[in-house]
């Protein structure tokens, strides 16, 4: 009697959806960082970080006396600009508003995609080796690009805000103020001020999606506590070197 072989049919590739993984980064992020960990992409939810955060400084720059409100911020911060006569600060300021309007919009564009590039080399780094777990430098990528969504949607938030406050009172470095150190009385040192910075929603935010996604690499060795620990360790070392900075040039 013939007999019949049957074959499997190939599984068919997955379809990826740029556009749908960054709403399921917010709605469902366990099932799309499995997505992203089986198929990694990064250049969308990147290139929209940069839009967001130029949308935020050109509404910010739309605003007439905003560039001299926050230059003249800048320089009541600074100790060396406190100890210029008046004739020197303002010969200072006008220089700075000649061409730090003209610079900041590549800067953001620079520092935003460097930052991506850089956060993922590290969780790379220290998930390769420090846990063990495989995963190649393009996987660790595109966590790091959709666990930083949020950010996204601050900036989305913060062009309206900047739309709308007092351009004077606006801190284009923070324009939300939703972190601890905006509210921190005058006269608050530097280092406690980089510290409380970094204590808000949106980042633990963002540190929950990426132990989300670092632990969908490996789910059996690594679970979701054991990725959050490792993450916020990490984050924690940045914030102890910045207060250091702070404290250092206060």
């Amino acid at each position: 009697m013939a007999s019949a072989t049957l074959q499997q049919a190939p599984e068919s590739p997955e379809k990826v959806n740029s556009f749908g993984r960054i709403v399921g980064v917010i709605f469902s992020p366990k099932e799309t960082f499995q997505s992203i960990v089986r198929k990694p992409n990064w250049l969308l939810p990147t290139i929209l970080l940069c839009v967001a955060s130029l949308s935020v400084v050109g509404a910010f720059g739309s605003r007439p006396g905003a560039w001299r409100a926050y230059m003249e911020q800048q320089f009541d911060n600074s100790s060396r600009a406190q100890q210029m006569s008046t004739q020197q600060r303002e010969q200072a300021l006008e220089a700075q508003l000649k061409y730090a309007p003209m610079f900041t919009y590549p800067a953001v564009l620079v520092v935003d995609f460097l930052v991506v590039l850089i956060i993922a080399g590290v969780y790379w780094v220290v998930f390769s080796m420090g846990v063990g777990i495989k995963m190649n430098f393009k996987t660790s990528l595109g966590i790091t690009a959709h666990a930083w969504v949020p950010f996204i949607l601050s900036g989305l938030v913060a062009i309206v805000v900047v739309l709308l406050k007092d351009p004077s009172t606006i801190d284009l470095n923070n324009p939300l103020a939703a972190d601890v150190g905006a509210y921190l009385p005058s006269g608050t040192s530097k280092a406690l001020l980089a510290a409380a910075h970094s204590i808000d929603l949106f980042s633990f935010w963002v540190l929950a999606l990426f132990a989300t996604g670092y632990s969908a690499v490996a789910p059996k060795k690594l679970s979701f506590g054991g990725a959050l620990a490792w993450v916020v360790g990490v984050w924690l070392l940045y914030v102890i070197g910045k207060t250091g900075i702070a404290a250092a040039f206060s």
